[in-house]
């Protein structure tokens, strides 16, 4: 009875586990003012000028900081955001946005740093990456969010050998079967809050 109880509270906390990870917000600082914010780097940048105005959500990693009178300018490698807003690790590069910022911020808490920044598009304006010319699309953030990288442990899968509870000469298993690990446990690095 006892062992019927723990297999019933793990698969309930399995559901549980399941359903929460569902409920993937944005968070309030980037959620902006449009349901469906501009997101789409290569389509804004095929014609910059029928999306200026538009509200847009970018993300990505921090190349350059450039404190300018009365604002900080982002220069950000972009990648595609997940159901959070949050950029996803591993992906290659989109593009290069300037995102502009009112007031300072400090380029040491800021650069190397992944960041989701929301606002309207500006347009366009040249600039370069190394030594080759580079046309950057151009936003005003009205809000952004700075993201941290978090390590965490991936268990390897554990079978249910259902034939293993009760009283049978097979107590741990028929042989052959039950229960193995297939690998080392896993580290894994992700986007936290």
């Amino acid at each position: 009875m006892a062992v019927q109880t723990k297999v019933v509270r793990l698969l309930l906390a399995g559901a549980v586990a399941v359903a929460l990870s569902g409920c993937v917000t944005v968070p309030d600082a980037i959620k902006g003012s449009s349901p469906t914010p501009q997101q789409d780097l290569v389509r804004v940048m095929n014609a910059p000028e029928l999306y200026v105005g538009q509200e847009a959500r970018f993300g990505g990693k921090v190349v350059e900081v450039v404190n300018q009178q009365g604002k900080t300018r982002l220069e950000i490698a972009t990648v595609t955001l997940d159901d959070g807003a949050r950029p996803m690790l591993g992906e290659a590069s989109r593009g290069r946005i300037y995102a502009d910022v009112s007031g300072f911020l400090d380029p040491v808490d800021f650069r190397g740093q992944l960041v989701t920044v929301v606002g309207p598009i500006t347009g366009t304006a040249q600039g370069k990456i190394g030594n080759t010319p580079y046309k950057f699309m151009t936003m005003q953030v009205n809000g952004y969010k700075r993201w941290h990288l978090a390590q965490q442990v991936i268990m390897p899968p554990q079978p249910i050998d259902p034939w293993m509870w009760g009283p049978h000469p097979y107590r741990y298993g028929y042989p052959g079967w039950g229960w193995y690990n297939p690998g080392p446990a896993q580290v894994q690095t992700i986007v936290t809050e």
